[in-house]
């Protein structure tokens, strides 16, 4: 396994994510997982800022100008995206991760995936050692049992966080161009 070298600086992470557009389009093109045209993102961009699908032509606009004339050679030059002029298309690159960890994603109910298998683990090391105690109740069941629920609980998890990211992921085995 080959360890990166070439994390992007937390500043240049913080100056992605000083710019609202900016955050909008890149969780715009991790969701669609690959390449997208300027316009498509801008449509996609526009829909969200004004919760209309078409959106309005005159928020397309403004935002494929604001995309083309600064957020995209902004996002380009630091090397979070690849932004091909001539055909107007642009797909993530492998430093979209360095960004997308500093914007952990947070379920509608408010838990990010570090949250939960914290969660998780105080609760089944609490519940284990309950066990292995003899507490009431959870001291019926063997120990083995419960830890081989929650380590079940923790595969789940991983796998659907796994499929969640699915594109990001597999953007990380792809070789470098």
């Amino acid at each position: 396994m080959k360890f990166r070298t070439d994390i992007l600086p937390a500043e240049q992470v913080y100056a992605v994510l000083a710019n609202e557009r900016r955050r909008r389009a890149l969780e715009q093109l991790e969701s669609v997982g690959g390449a997208v045209t300027v316009h498509e993102l801008s449509s996609l961009i526009a829909g969200r800022e004004t919760g209309e699908s078409p959106p309005p032509k005159r928020c397309r606009e403004s935002v494929y100008t604001s995309l083309v004339q600064t957020h995209l050679p902004k996002l380009a030059e630091l090397g979070v995206i690849e932004y091909d002029r001539e055909t107007q298309t642009i797909e993530v690159s492998r430093h979209a991760r360095d960004v997308s960890l500093y914007t952990e994603i947070v379920a509608a109910n408010g838990v990010t995936w570090s949250e939960l298998y914290r969660a998780l683990g105080i609760v089944s090391l609490t519940v284990l050692l309950a066990a292995l105690l003899g507490a009431p109740v959870v001291g019926a069941v063997d120990p083995v049992l419960w830890a081989s629920l929650f380590l079940a609980a923790f595969a789940v998890a991983g796998a659907y966080q796994l499929w969640v990211n699915r594109f990001s992921v597999l953007r990380q085995f792809r070789p470098s161009r």
